[in-house]
């Protein structure tokens, strides 16, 4: 039998309440393979710890988790006691940098027995693949002065090699999907940095000619998200477009609560981590009404990204199986608590042996 370690953040807020609830479907379907086994390590790093020690992980935190096959993330953040460039830099984004997770992959998909916001729109089931340590998100700048002519300088940062890599994986992808792949830009306002993303999309596009590419202004791909969703397959993104486009995703789906995401080593040098869209909710934290099925969904990703797609697949089906029968929290205009939406998926996956 094959033993994944895994370590467990559930972090802040509802990172607590929905981090059980996939755990416990994960071991489900690990039952139901019989082949692999996971054993999980749970780490109490949030802010909560950072209140208490002065910092969001212990000095030898990322020592601890590149131990690890995988890293399961709840949610970060809790801004009424810690800023959240402190609670994000020194625990979320920290392991992104440290462990190399230089693509972020997040699948926004119209799924059964939900209603999207939108007024009937056609199916859709895209991804968005984001580049993950660079780009608008780069620590180079500072500021100077104070008062009237204070001043503040940020610096995106844009490497052929990170750029060409998220591209790639990109149109990796697509062609295992719909074979299309839209490039989020800005070329006609940022002067330097997009016309450099469009050169790269474009040299690397040669190389797929079955695949059919555009390159779209983010702020026309917005409006597109809303206004056609079902036109897109894979999308490739910089790190800020991306981030926003798959909030959008989430919205178009019917609830921020249940968009997934993987931060992805893909060289497998170091683990990967695996987190909802979702944050911290402290507003709902503790009431037992949290959507699981980010975090549940999230799992999914995990097990494709480990080579366990079919097991994958059931995940999902269990997830829509469960809407479908109208059993939804509060976010998805039902009445069910975390329990119970996690219950029924446990009871579907627990009837497929």
């Amino acid at each position: 039998m094959e033993t994944y370690q895994i370590a467990v953040i559930p972090g802040d807020g509802i990172g607590q309440e929905v981090v059980p609830a996939a755990v416990q479907c994960l071991e489900a379907v690990a039952e139901l393979h019989g082949g692999i086994k996971f054993k999980f390590t749970e780490f109490p790093w949030n802010c909560e710890y950072y209140l208490q020690n002065g910092k969001m992980m212990p000095d030898d935190g990322m020592e601890q988790l590149k131990q690890f096959d995988q890293i399961f993330l709840g949610a970060v953040g809790m801004p009424q006691l810690v800023p959240d460039h402190i609670s994000l830099w020194g625990l979320l984004v920290k392991i992104r940098r440290e462990c190399e997770q230089t693509i972020n992959v997040r699948p926004a998909k119209l799924l059964k027995g939900l209603t999207s916001p939108l007024r009937d729109p056609a199916p859709f089931d895209f991804v968005v693949v984001r580049e993950n340590s660079e780009g608008e998100y780069s620590t180079i700048g500072g500021r100077i002065h104070a008062g009237d002519d204070e001043m503040a300088v940020q610096t995106a940062v844009f490497t052929r090699w990170q750029t060409e890599k998220a591209m790639r994986y990109a149109f990796d992808l697509a062609g295992k999907r719909g074979r299309k792949v839209v490039s989020a830009t800005k070329s006609n306002g940022i002067v330097h940095s997009m016309p450099f993303w469009d050169e790269i999309f474009s040299q690397v596009g040669q190389q797929y000619e079955d695949t059919e590419q555009r390159s779209i202004h983010i702020d026309a791909l917005c409006a597109y998200f809303v206004m056609n969703p079902g036109q897109f397959d894979v999308i490739v993104a910089s790190n800020l477009f991306g981030d926003i486009l798959t909030d959008l995703g989430g919205a178009i789906m019917g609830s921020i609560g249940i968009a997934p995401a993987a931060n992805l080593n893909i060289e497998r040098k170091y683990p990967s981590m695996f987190e909802p869209v979702h944050g911290s909710a402290p507003d709902i934290a503790g009431k037992g009404i949290a959507n699981p099925v980010g975090q549940i969904w999230t799992a999914k990703e995990m097990l494709d990204f480990m080579g366990y797609e079919e097991l994958g697949t059931l995940l999902l089906e269990a997830i829509e199986h469960t809407l479908v029968k109208g059993i939804k929290t509060p976010d998805l205009k039902g009445k069910a608590t975390t329990t119970e939406v996690t219950e029924e998926i446990l009871h579907y996956l627990r009837n497929q042996s």
